[in-house]
């Protein structure tokens, strides 16, 4: 094992077709992981390795990959850039100690690069920023390092500087070491000089370079001192500031190159060893206890500590159920017993492999720092902690957001009806965003996601990887209800039926709570009339009918439930009996409190051209979108906007039919909000009309 100061867990991210996983297969050929490039845009690309994501180009998972650089180990994870998998990101930052956001070099600051932005800021990762494509048409290094600035309040340092742009683009100026690196033609990696830099760029370079070491002597008092009085700063003790910088966020270095061409690439590959942290250098992650609430302890990462380890991402393949794990401290053998602590269960480690992508290396013993997949585990989910029999903690978990769409689907034959079962307990376990349920009334099974495409994936992996075809309902839309009203009311459950009967009486006030905090109980009765035993009953009782509003069955937010008084019969009163009191209390005063159906309203961005800016903004309106903001760049222009999910199926085929094909948007769930009358009793009686005709099958 290496030591761990030589370790690099890093992420690469950024918004779809930025060229993440373009940068990725860079990255193992110049380590000498792979001996031929795989290109995205043929299919055949290392880490897009499911047929989905070789179909369509994008990145569906994240997969990780080990490789070695300068002695170094870098434990590299390429994720997806659409917003529909955005769980995939969120989920390999809990496990990175550093990151590359890459950034398109015509594109810029685009709407996912913003949301993995902003979760790589929760996740506290440092990052190194890429400017990739370079290359391609309207490239501009300086607009994109000025758009990380204001779009994402970053402090981006600018490492190099280009040497020509667009067609022109042949290598970088490394402001360090003030020399130029230049590519030939031949698009091979290992194909530069080293020269001066060129007689036209010395000002600029002068200029940036002055720059970059005024952000790094900020970090360290004693250098700013004598810079102020004059003296230079070695390049080690300015590589040791941006170091510094970069660790606590208060910087981020920024590269630029063209990974497609292979130019650029082997400085960011020396900044990931100079700048990124190791595992010992990031803040320890958080203990929890059983409910989530931290500790106060923290996972030191060390291998001599006793074994505490995440497991991050389930993964189904050929060889069975793959667990991805990042080991945080201990050590971990072949043949070891661990304790998943979500379960209580104890499961015996069989292998251990290291993943290159979809192949494996086969391991005996993993260390603190690592990052390597199990074969074969049974109980375990994403974000559960694997740790020692003898030490059991908790680290903090993970959280994932609620789906947003859903269709009713259901096997085209007979037989497929056990198939799709197994497929789908496999593919939930696999991602935590997903979800099914059956539909009590129709019995049909409900697929539930983040979007039409997550959903469309979905379906996808089911009729090819697992071989069910599937009838698809249309999509639905995960409408809540909420109630508008306070009501004070009393309800009695009385029943006698022979011997001891069934009594509980209580006395409540029912209002609207406050906005995303569900279902809240408090009881404020005095005096004994509803014995302090019972209470919990009376918040199970009205807590369960919560999934099942009185509108159109929805399920309900928001409500604030006190329990103000009631009465007890010595012997008929008992726990079930005031359960099924606060079930009767919800159906009789729900309805009474003015209920109101509310819609998910989603975040979109749109990207047009400017001519088209006005059709696009048009159709925002029809759809009951609220413009939030417009900025115009050098390619077109960008729109922020609230618009409702129900308004927005189809989307795409709209847009690319007004923009001729140029147009791209992106939407994340943003919050609920009240229905439109007309909505309302549209969405009412289209709920009526399924529940008829599954009645007269």
């Amino acid at each position: 094992m290496s030591e761990l100061s030589k370790y690099r867990n890093i992420g690469i991210f950024a918004h779809v077709d930025a060229g993440k996983t373009t940068t990725t297969e860079r990255i193992l050929k110049l380590t000498g992981r792979i001996h031929r490039i795989g290109e995205v845009h043929d299919g055949e690309s290392t880490t897009d390795f499911m047929e989905q994501e070789a179909e369509r180009g994008i990145t569906i998972q994240s997969a990780a990959v080990s490789c070695f650089w300068k002695d170094h180990r870098f434990n590299v994870i390429d994720t997806p850039g659409h917003v529909d998998f955005t769980v995939e990101v969120y989920r390999s930052l809990k496990v990175l100690d550093g990151g590359i956001g890459v950034f398109c070099g015509s594109g810029g600051v685009e709407p996912q690069s913003e949301t993995n932005w902003r979760y790589a800021n929760e996740s506290e990762v440092a990052r190194i920023i890429f400017v990739n494509k370079l290359d391609r048409i309207g490239a501009d290094f300086l607009r994109v390092v000025q758009q990380t600035r204001d779009v994402l309040a970053a402090n981006p340092v600018v490492m190099v500087l280009p040497i020509g742009v667009e067609d022109e683009f042949k290598g970088v100026v490394d402001l360090l070491t003030r020399k130029a690196y230049i590519w030939d033609e031949t698009g091979q990696a290992e194909n530069y000089v080293v020269e001066d830099v060129p007689a036209d760029m010395v000002d600029m370079v002068e200029e940036y370079r002055e720059k970059l070491v005024e952000s790094a002597v900020e970090q360290d008092d004693d250098l700013m001192e004598a810079y102020m009085e004059g003296e230079e700063p070695s390049i080690e003790d300015i590589k040791r500031c941006i170091r510094k910088g970069t660790r606590t966020m208060a910087l981020f270095p920024t590269y630029c190159g063209s990974a497609f061409k292979n130019k650029g690439m082997q400085l960011v590959l020396d900044a990931v060893v100079d700048y990124l942290p190791s595992p010992t250098e990031v803040d320890p992650q958080p203990l929890t206890d059983e409910e989530g609430n931290e500790t106060g302890e923290h996972a030191i990462v060390d291998p001599e500590a006793p074994l505490k380890a995440l497991a991050f991402k389930i993964m189904d393949d050929r060889f069975g159920a793959l667990t991805f794990v990042r080991l945080y401290s201990g050590r971990l053998k072949k043949g070891d017993t661990i304790l998943n602590s979500a379960t209580g269960k104890t499961e015996r480690i069989g292998r251990m492999v290291e993943m290159q992508a979809n192949e494996r290396n086969e391991l005996d013993s993993a260390q603190a720092g690592d990052i390597i997949a199990i074969v074969g585990m049974k109980n375990v989910q994403t974000g559960h902690t694997l740790c020692d029999v003898k030490h059991p903690c908790t680290l903090e978990a993970m959280v994932f957001p609620e789906p947003v769409i859903s269709i009713a689907v259901a096997p085209k034959d007979k037989g497929g009806s056990e198939k799709m079962g197994i497929a789908i307990g496999k593919m939930i376990a696999e991602d935590p965003s997903f979800r099914v349920e059956t539909d009590e009334d129709s019995g049909e099974t409900i697929l539930k996601g983040m979007g039409e495409l997550h959903l469309d994936i979905k379906v996808d992996i089911l009729k090819r990887t697992y071989g069910v075809e599937l009838i698809v309902g249309e999509p639905q839309v995960a409408y809540r209800e909420t109630i508008t009203a306070e009501v004070e009311d009393s309800y009695t459950h009385k029943k006698q039926s022979g011997g001891s009967g069934q009594y509980g009486k209580i006395d409540y006030i029912i209002r609207p709570g406050e906005p995303n905090t569900g279902f809240v109980f408090k009881s404020t009765v005095v005096g004994g009339n509803v014995p302090k035993e019972f209470w919990p009953a009376v918040e199970k009782g009205f807590g369960s009918m919560m999934n099942t509003g009185t509108i159109a069955g929805f399920p309900v937010l928001d409500v604030e439930f006190e329990l103000t008084d009631g009465a007890y019969h010595a012997v008929d009163s008992s726990a079930i009996a005031f359960e099924i009191a606060a079930k009767g209390a919800f159906r009789q005063s729900i309805a009474k409190a003015k209920p109101q159906l509310l819609e998910p309203v989603m975040k979109v961005d749109v990207f047009s051209p400017e001519d088209n800016v006005g059709d696009v903004i048009g159709d925002l309106n029809r759809r009951r979108g609220m413009i939030k903001d417009q900025n115009a760049g050098v390619t077109g222009v960008r729109i922020k906007a609230d618009v409702p999910l129900s308004e927005m199926f189809g989307y795409i085929g709209s847009l690319r039919t007004m923009t001729s094909g140029r147009g791209q948007f992106s939407m994340e769930f943003s919050h609920y909000t009240a229905c439109p009358a007309n909505v309302s009793e549209k969405v009412v009686a289209q709920v009526k009309e399924r529940k008829a005709a599954e009645a007269k099958k």
